[in-house]
């Protein structure tokens, strides 16, 4: 038997492949599918399994995720507060070690050790809460009095979030570790004072029992966690930077401890003056802190990477006014509901999507599209949550809510793309993959040749060179390279209006060398407006005309249809009687409407319904064309008995964009379902070359696959239902945001503004982004293929140089930032 379910709580496909894995595990359970888009489970079962029995399976998990039937809701979740270990947003590894895989807590990647990100969601933006400060254990949703002693309660700071509790967590070990490793070292460097007065005070071998105490805090307490990154790394064959990093400082420290309790194990070559072993704590602690040093200034960079998301969330509001019954009342955003009438104040930001009711304002939504100037608003139109009232005020009505909002898509859109792997990266994970034992190795063999060609002490060189060689070494500079500037570059394209759903997308539109636009709603503003109203036939009447177009338009959704419905409101046309409505797509509309057989749309659908468009008519609707006006014939029982004409603006930055694009290099193709004449005319005016009119949706998509078949990379552009087959099969599929949810869902890349002059800033965006994944890979590849040899010591033939394993750490520290710091500049560019 077969059951399908509904799952909440999955965000990725990494949830969606986790609770594929739990619920398949249940007994009695031969198969699952699950369906991350539609939140659901589809279960093959041997015999019927109770829901209980699932949910107990996920719960087992932790409190993420929750079973139900549909139809059904799940209740609400327990909040759960754990200032240590949890946050508000999932975690995952900034190096993709797992592709998508996500935790649910704070802590270390398994694969390469480096400390997990928390993704910010909208959950890290809930409502301030109240707490009184004699009795801390009150706590409130609003502001009040205490019940026990009456004092007035006061707002709670918020919490941190587990990026800045790690930082804070980092830097504290990292100034503890500073105290006991700073004594360390100055003992050390004294040795090379002449006449060493420390040695007044302690004999040698006193000294190096302070040292060995002075560096158990740091070696079993500040940095005890890079020791077990490394054994775990090494019990699961997973190599990494803390491989390196435990055995280099590894080896330096038991080689000192060990040569303090066993000195007659070791030749003269590694013994002092006086008999006692040279000891290397200096090393070890010096190395281990200078490597915390650089997990302090990674935190600290890591969470500037996603700022532009934690920008976003500081739009969400958490509060609204509802008018009920002509009362108005505060209420928390999670207690709007579809069709609330909501207040807007001077200065307010918009709570929720929706429509405007009554009054009128304008809105500043520069921090959704990167346009500065405030967009006039009335009644009728959207607004868009997230987004700052001007100076009036007025009423709204809630059409989405929760995660179905633009704000709350938009963080979940760069959340997914920051988490995703771009191409590019390949080359990185192949060169990581060898890394670490390449780097052992080349560690053994440095140290074998020092031993036997070296001078002496050979033994301390080979030591010495050895370990300079496992620490200098750093795969997590390489495994940083991509993911760091996908996730800035990401960010800055949300900030932009540009949505780009995954980093092969990003990547791939640095390549687009042919663009395809659709006309209607991409080129053209998208809001048509009828114009005129012409007879033919029998209808002698511009009123009949109208009112039989507006009849069966009203069950279309398209923007053409639209704007017939509107024009015959506004002249107050009675609607008459329609049946049977059916969608040509790419040709227009069929029906009944008072039993007759209506028809309405371009000369294909007046060929598809039988009705002749006389030479009169052509010759009258030809001018109109010649205009870039829109024709749509209405025939009744297969007779031509009308037209209507509507036109439609081409954006101001249309013609701009375009050209811009041709700049560059780009062909550009429009492909319209419009006829020959109007398309001529809009291309004319866009300085267009290429272009092809009376395009079906199929026509479309094999006009793509032929220019990829010759080799192009192609972007293909639109707003429609007509254009998702060509946005799916395009290398890159850009949608306007002003257009259907289909074509949205079918893009990869999606224009909040709906402007064209959004893809010269895509490509702009897309070409600074490889680019600077390009210099973080050279950067990581030319850092370690030149360290790795100078550790090893080739200079020293020459030039007598050698580097201090010290010196080692310090540049492998700061290896892994300047990648990070690199791609940090990303968020200062400017996208034209």
């Amino acid at each position: 038997m077969k059951h399908d379910y509904h799952i909440h709580g999955m965000t990725c496909n990494g949830c969606r492949s986790h609770v594929e894995e739990i619920l398949t595990k249940v007994e009695g359970v031969d198969s699952v599918t699950v369906d991350l888009v539609k939140a659901s489970a589809s279960i093959e079962m041997q015999k019927h399994v109770p829901i209980e029995t699932f949910q107990q399976a996920l719960e087992k998990d932790g409190d993420r995720y929750s079973i139900h039937e549909h139809g059904m809701h799940p209740g609400p979740k327990k909040k759960v507060k754990d200032a240590k270990s949890k946050g508000t947003g999932t975690f995952y590894c900034p190096m993709h070690c797992e592709g998508e895989k996500t935790y649910d807590a704070s802590g270390d990647c398994p694969v390469c050790g480096m400390d997990l990100i928390e993704q910010q969601t909208t959950a890290s933006n809930r409502d301030t809460q109240y707490t009184c400060p004699m009795h801390p254990e009150i706590i409130r949703d609003q502001a009040g009095s205490c019940p026990i002693c009456g004092m007035d309660l006061l707002p709670m700071e918020p919490d941190l979030s587990a990026e800045e509790k790690n930082y804070k967590k980092l830097l504290k070990k990292f100034w503890i570790s500073i105290v006991f490793t700073l004594p360390i070292f100055l003992i050390a460097m004294s040795e090379m004072i002449h006449n060493n007065p420390l040695y007044d005070l302690l004999t040698q071998k006193g000294w190096n029992w302070i040292q060995f105490a002075l560096s158990l805090p740091v070696v079993f307490y500040t940095t005890w966690m890079f020791f077990e990154r490394a054994y775990r790394s090494i019990r699961t064959m997973n190599l990494n930077m803390f491989t390196l990093i435990g055995i280099g400082a590894g080896v330096a420290w038991l080689f000192s401890v060990f040569g303090m309790f066993f000195p007659d194990f070791f030749p003269a070559q590694f013994k002092t003056e006086n008999g006692s072993v040279h000891v290397y704590f200096e090393a070890a602690t010096v190395i281990l802190t200078l490597v915390l040093m650089g997990q302090v200034l990674e935190a600290r960079a890591h969470s500037k990477t996603n700022s532009a998301v934690k920008e976003l969330l500081k739009l969400a509001p958490n509060k609204a006014i509802r008018v009920r019954d002509g009362k108005e009342e505060e209420v928390g955003i999670d207690d709007i509901e579809l069709g609330d009438i909501l207040r807007v104040k001077p200065g307010s930001k918009i709570p929720v999507d929706g429509v405007i009711t009554e009054g009128n304002s304008s809105l500043d939504e520069s921090m959704m599209t990167g346009e500065p100037n405030p967009v006039s608003k009335a009644k009728g139109d959207t607004v868009t949550s997230g987004t700052i009232n001007g100076n009036q005020s007025f009423l709204m009505k809630a059409e989405k809510i929760g995660s179905d909002t633009l704000l709350s898509q938009i963080i979940h859109m760069v959340n997914e793309a920051s988490r995703s792997k771009a191409p590019i990266q390949n080359l990185a994970d192949k060169v990581s993959g060898y890394f670490v034992p390449i780097v052992v190795l080349i560690a053994i063999i440095t140290y074998v040749v020092w031993a036997v060609w070296g001078p002496e002490p050979s033994y301390v060189y080979a030591l010495v060179n050895a370990i300079a060689v496992l620490i200098i070494a750093c795969p997590c500079a390489l495994g940083l390279a991509t993911p760091m500037s996908v996730m800035v570059g990401v960010g800055k394209g949300a900030q932009n209006g540009i949505l780009i759903k995954n980093a092969e997308a990003l990547e791939k539109m640095n390549k687009v060398n042919t663009l395809i636009v659709d006309k209607t709603g991409t080129i053209t503003e998208g809001k048509p407006s009828v114009e005129t109203i012409g007879t033919a036939g029998e209808l002698n009447s511009e009123n009949e005309v109208l009112q039989y177009t507006v009849s069966i338009n009203q069950h279309s959704e398209h923007p053409l249809a639209q704007a017939t419905v509107q024009y015959g409101k506004e002249k107050g046309v009675d609607v008459l009687k329609t049946g049977k409505f059916n969608a040509v797509t790419g040709k227009g509309v069929e029906g009944e409407v008072a039993g007759k057989k209506v028809a309405l749309g371009n000369e294909k659908m007046m060929e598809q319904s039988g009705a002749t468009i006389t030479p009169q008519i052509r010759e009258k609707t030809k001018k109109y064309q010649e205009q870039g006006k829109t024709v749509s014939y209405l025939s009744i029982d297969a007779q031509l008995v009308g037209f209507v004409v509507i036109g439609d603006k081409i954006k101001e930055t249309s013609k701009r964009a375009i050209g811009l694009l041709q700049d560059k290099g780009i062909k550009v193709i429009m492909l319209t379902g419009d006829n020959n004449t109007t398309a001529k005319a809009v291309a004319k005016q866009l300085n267009l070359a290429d272009f092809k009119a009376g395009m079906l949706p199929e026509d479309k998509l094999r006009e793509v696959e032929k220019l990829q078949r010759n080799g192009r990379v192609v972007a293909m552009a639109g707003d429609g239902i007509n254009d998702a087959p060509a946005l799916a099969k395009s290398d890159v599929g850009i949608a306007m945001g002003t257009g259907t949810d289909v074509a949205i869902e079918s893009a990869a890349i999606t224009l909040i503004k709906g402007d064209l002059y959004g893809i010269v800033k895509a490509r702009n965006l897309s070409h600074k982004v490889v680019s600077n994944i390009k210099q973080n890979l050279f950067f990581a590849l030319v850092y370690n293929t030149l360290g790795v040899p100078i550790a090893a010591g080739v200079l020293f033939p020459v030039f007598g140089i050698l580097l201090s394993p010290m010196i080692a750490a310090a540049a492998m520290s700061f290896s892994s930032v300047s990648v990070i710091t690199n791609a940090l500049r990303l968020r200062s560019i400017s996208l034209g």
